[in-house]
């Protein structure tokens, strides 16, 4: 996918906010939610996305510990659907 249709996504409805399933090209699909860190626009701008993974989700939302998330490519991404 491209950057813009990643923003697109996230921006309708409100989706940024809550986890959502990422599929991808080449990999088993994740749940996961996008995070924004300072670097958010350099990354969005590469089409590269902070996301953290389902089993890290307790933790972030205790500690919103930046380094608990991983860094995805966008392109990898074929398709989201809702939890």
């Amino acid at each position: 996918m491209t950057n813009e249709a990643v923003t697109k996504y996230l921006e309708t409805k409100n989706h940024a906010a809550n986890a959502v399933n990422i599929h991808f090209k080449t990999r088993s699909t994740i749940t996961g939610l996008f995070v924004k860190g300072n670097d958010y626009e350099e990354l969005r701008s590469k089409n590269f996305w902070r996301i953290v993974t389902h089993a890290n989700l307790p933790q972030w939302e205790k500690t919103k510990d930046i380094s608990l998330a991983k860094i995805f490519n966008g392109m990898e991404f074929t398709r989201f659907s809702e939890q």
